[in-house]
């Protein structure tokens, strides 16, 4: 017997129109999977739900408010592979316990997004301290991302709101996308639209990263030295894009 896989546009608003049909129509899904991420097999039998004018992300908003969207937001941002199912079974449950969901940590379900916003709220805090910035010939800074959650948006409206008056562009390693920000707006871009940019570093950057190298070295004391210790605070996945760690990674 084929199993139905439900798909939707990789888009948090298409997610939630495919949640709304299946609650509203009693589906009991056994896979929801982006249309990116899908690998057809002879035992699936995909289906795609018709979209409308409808705006699901109103309707669980106004029904659910915006603490519970928040957290449905950050387990779409996640890379849990069952996050879609985990989203599903959260809000049926949210429509039968609509003012306790967030109490009933006994629900699978319930504990699993509250872990999960968790992490990916403590990814992008980490993240905020460990990204470096370098700066390229033609006066934007530049940084560089891989990151186990989709967190470039947190940190791109951080970044805006922080260094207002510098152009930046974040880039995002491990699903090609580039946060471009030109001190009026914030653009997130895929590869194809940020061929013709140069990430040829500045003179002055290159001087400033040997002083800073420099300078990592000569305050470190080698009797001291702990790894363990230090990977405790600075986990050694940060270390890649780390300039004062490049020579240790």
């Amino acid at each position: 017997m084929n199993n139905f896989v439900y798909l939707y546009e990789d888009s948090f608003e298409e997610l939630l129109y495919t949640l709304y049909y299946l609650i509203q129509n009693k589906i009991r899904p056994m896979n929801i999977q982006s249309e990116s991420t899908y690998v057809a097999n002879l035992f699936d039998s995909p289906f795609k739900v018709k979209q409308t004018n409808f705006s699901s992300y109103d309707y669980f908003i106004k029904r659910f408010g915006k603490e519970i969207m928040g957290l449905a937001r950050d387990v779409y941002l996640s890379s849990h592979e069952k996050k879609e199912l985990i989203l599903y079974y959260f809000f049926v449950n949210a429509c039968k316990y609509p003012d306790t969901i967030l109490q009933r940590r006994n629900l699978k379900c319930v504990n699993a997004v509250l872990n999960i916003s968790h992490y990916v709220h403590r990814e992008t805090h980490k993240m905020k301290g460990f990204l470096r910035f370098q700066e390229m010939k033609n006066g934007f800074l530049y940084a560089k991302i891989e990151t186990e959650n989709f967190i470039l948006f947190a940190l791109a409206y951080h970044f805006k709101k922080r260094m207002p008056m510098e152009n930046f562009v974040i880039q995002d390693m491990k699903r090609g996308v580039y946060a471009f920000y030109d001190t009026k707006n914030l653009y997130f871009l895929n590869e194809d639209q940020v061929k013709e940019l140069s990430f040829d570093f500045s003179e002055q950057e290159m001087y400033m990263e040997e002083l800073w190298k420099t300078f990592f070295h000569t305050i470190a004391i080698p009797e001291r030295e702990n790894r363990k210790c230090q990977r405790n605070f600075m986990p050694k996945k940060y270390w890649k894009y780390l300039i004062e760690m490049e020579e240790i990674s």
